[in-house]
């Protein structure tokens, strides 16, 4: 079987590491497998570079003036088709589309003209949105019906003068519509159940898989004795969405012996309590896994998650976790592996019971509730056998 994946980066972040690892496991398990990403070339077999830097902003420019996201690129993406018409691909896996590197009208108008069979795996949710990739701190639901009057349009993919979020959800109706052969696949049961009240709802198999972790990294690892009671949170970007005003809170209420450290890019004005240590953003999984394990208890304080892949790790590591009842956190905590909370008062007092139960009364739960819903060869299995489905019903 022939399998391309097309996402916005290859190897670095999150649905970069998601999307290498995946097509290590299509290679390994005799399939063709191919990639084609837009940002920061890197060397690979079978790995194809969409556009050139120049395009990219000039993309991001064009897109900020009209308002419209992912409508340019077209000289590069019709360079691209040629490329996929010379892969013959049996199945086309779209991951992030949106980071201005490739004309998505386009690409999708010839997935349905030839009848291609293609999976979407939904990290966010700009696929069923008019232009958003979260919507929930908003409350806007409009998306459901018909978009317009975009309470956005400054975040996520900024306009500057236009709202065209009416215009972009319509087409992407009529263009999903047109797929035949479409595989809908939430990274959690909330953004799963979101997308059954979307224009994505007719697909022909819509289903959860969770992103995976590498349990052979992210694993429980005996570490230094610290005299501090540790509190960990991570972040590629520290903001109050992510839940930096929280932290500054909560480290208000913590005892002596008690430390937060934050791992993530933090804007260099914010000014810190003497008792929360920023460190700097690491893609080396090694020294994540590092901080996992030196962690007594890890808080997840996001307010908008279509999955939550700190948390995973985290508990992978067999650090317990607290987090509140936002989108996509609340199925991360498995029985005895943490608490669910409502605000920082009740966060303190969970902090305070783990330290009291220790790590180690959490931690075997943490790790086996890794096990069974996020390990990367049971969940990439199950990303073959659905190509193979989605396939087969077609192949008469």
């Amino acid at each position: 079987m022939k399998i391309l994946q097309i996402n916005s980066v290859y190897r670095t972040s999150s649905t970069g590491r998601t999307t290498y690892e995946l097509d290590e496991f299509l290679n390994a398990r005799g399939h063709e497998s191919y990639v084609a990403y837009g940002e920061n070339k890197v060397a690979g077999k079978d790995v194809f570079h969409i556009g050139t830097n120049w395009d990219h902003k000039l993309h991001a420019l064009l897109s900020r003036v009209s308002g419209l996201v992912g409508y340019f690129s077209t000289v590069h993406t019709k360079r691209f088709i040629k490329t996929i018409e010379s892969i013959s691909p049996d199945i086309i896996h779209l991951r992030n589309l949106h980071s201005n590197y490739i004309d998505i009208p386009l690409l999708l108008s010839y997935l349905s003209k030839n009848e291609i069979s293609t999976v979407i795996t939904l990290h966010d949710c700009f696929f069923y949105t008019g232009r958003c990739t979260h919507y929930t701190l908003d409350n806007c639901y409009k998306w459901q019906n018909s978009c317009g009057t975009c309470p956005r349009l400054m975040k996520d993919n900024k306009s500057w003068f236009f709202d065209r979020s009416k215009k972009m959800l319509r087409e992407k109706k009529q263009l999903f519509e047109s797929i035949k052969k479409l595989a809908v696949i939430g990274v959690s049961d909330w953004i799963t159940e979101e997308a059954k009240k979307s224009i994505l709802q007719n697909a022909l198999i819509i289903k959860r898989i969770y992103n995976w972790i590498d349990l052979e990294v992210f694993k429980p690892e005996q570490n230094s004795f610290s005299p501090d009671f540790i509190i960990l949170g991570v972040a590629s970007y520290w903001s109050n969405d992510k839940g930096l005003d929280k932290f500054i809170e909560l480290a208000s209420h913590l005892s002596d012996k008690m430390k937060i450290i934050i791992v993530g890019k933090l804007h260099k004005n914010v000014d810190l309590p003497g008792n929360v240590v920023s460190v700097k953003e690491t893609s080396s999984m090694k020294e994540l896994a590092l901080h996992y394990n030196s962690a007594d208890v890890f808080i997840n304080f996001s307010r908008e998650e279509s999955f939550g892949k700190v948390s995973a790790e985290a508990l992978a590591c067999g650090t317990p976790i607290i987090t509140n009842k936002y989108t996509a956190n609340p199925e991360l905590v498995g029985e005895k592996c943490g608490y669910i909370v409502e605000n920082t008062k009740e966060a303190f007092e969970a902090v305070n019971l783990i330290k009291k139960n220790k790590k180690t009364f959490y931690s075997a739960n943490c790790r086996r509730f890794a096990e069974n819903n996020f390990d990367k060869e049971k969940n990439t299995l199950k990303y073959l056998k659905l190509y193979e489905k989605l396939t087969e019903v077609y192949k008469a």
